[in-house]
C-alpha cells in the first residue's frame, strides 16, 4: 500500500454504515466516490434514501477533510453497476472499495416471499460481487487495494425470521474468503466486517419482524449492553483500509458488541 490516503469507492453511502464510512474516510483525507441507488427496493418494505441524502453525505465529507468526493446514483442489483462505477471512474484505480449497501427484511426459513429473497441476494450478495467486478481488476493491475465487505453478525450465528438476509450475509462472509483467496500475492487485501446490531432504518426494520417496541430492545443482546452506533463499523473499516491492516486478507472481523463471542 502506499503511503498516505488514495481513492474509496463506497456503496450504500447515503445513509448509515456506508454514511459513516465515507465520513470516517473523508476524515482521514481520502477521495470519495459514493454510490447510492436512491430508489425503492423490490420487497423491501422501509424507505430508501433520495438523491439529496447522498449529495448531503458528501458536502459533509468534504467539510471533514476529504480530498474530493463525488457521487453517483448507481444501484448495486443492477447488471449495469460495474460498467456505470467504472464510467465515473474514467480511468482511475482506487485505492479502496467498501461495499457497505445492504437491505433486510424478515420471514420464515420456509415461506418468505421469492421478492425479497431476490432483493436481499441481489443487493447484499451480487452488490458486494459487482464492487469487486468494478474496481478490484483495477487493484490488481496496480499491485495494491483494498477490498472491504459489509457483513452482518446475522452471517454468524441464528438469527430467527431472518434466513433470507442471513443467507445473503454468509454467502458475502465465503465470497469475500474466496476473493481473498484468487487475491494472493496480489498486493490487494479483501476482508469482510460482520457488525451487530447497529442503529438505523435497517434496525428499526428489524424490529418491527419482531414486534419490538423500538431497535433499543436489541441493546441486551451485546456483552456491552447497549447498541453499537454506525461509526464504531466504520472505524474498523477506514482502519481496514488503511497500512495498518496491511497483514489481514480473508478476515472475518466481528465488529457486534460481543454479540457472536
Amino acid at each position: 500500500m502506499p503511503e498516505g490516503p488514495g481513492l474509496a469507492v463506497v456503496t450504500g453511502a447515503a445513509r448509515g454504515i456506508g454514511a459513516a464510512v465515507a465520513a470516517g474516510l473523508a476524515t482521514a483525507g481520502w477521495s470519495l466516490l459514493l454510490v447510492d441507488a436512491c430508489a425503492a427496493q423490490p420487497g423491501i418494505p422501509y424507505a430508501m434514501p433520495a438523491p439529496p441524502d447522498l449529495d448531503a453525505v458528501a458536502e459533509r465529507c468534504v467539510e471533514a477533510g476529504a480530498a474530493g468526493a463525488e457521487v453517483i446514483c448507481a444501484d448495486v442489483a443492477s447488471d449495469e453497476f460495474a460498467s456505470q462505477v467504472g464510467a465515473a471512474l474514467a480511468g482511475r484505480v482506487p485505492t479502496a472499495a467498501v461495499a457497505a449497501a445492504g437491505v433486510i427484511a424478515g420471514g420464515p426459513a420456509w415461506a418468505t416471499d421469492e421478492t425479497v429473497w431476490t432483493a436481499l441476494m441481489d443487493v447484499n450478495l451480487h452488490g458486494s460481487r459487482r464492487l469487486a467486478e468494478a474496481t478490484i481488476p483495477g487493484m490488481v493491475q496496480a499491485g495494491r487495494g483494498r477490498f472491504v465487505a459489509v457483513a452482518s453478525a446475522a452471517a454468524l450465528r441464528a438469527m430467527p425470521q431472518l434466513a433470507a438476509y442471513s443467507a445473503a450475509k454468509a454467502a458475502v462472509v465465503a465470497y469475500v474468503r474466496a476473493l481473498a483467496g484468487d487475491l494472493a500475492g496480489t498486493g490487494v487485501c479483501a476482508n469482510a466486517i460482520c457488525p451487530g446490531s447497529t442503529r438505523g432504518v435497517m434496525l428499526a426494520a428489524s424490529a418491527e419482524v419482531y414486534d419490538l417496541s423500538g431497535e433499543e430492545e436489541f441493546a441486551s443482546q451485546h456483552l456491552i449492553r447497549r447498541l453499537i452506533e454506525p461509526d464504531e463499523i466504520a472505524g474498523a473499516v477506514v482502519w481496514l483500509c488503511g497500512p495498518a491492516a496491511s497483514a489481514l486478507t480473508g478476515a472475518v472481523v466481528p465488529v457486534d458488541g460481543g454479540l457472536t463471542a
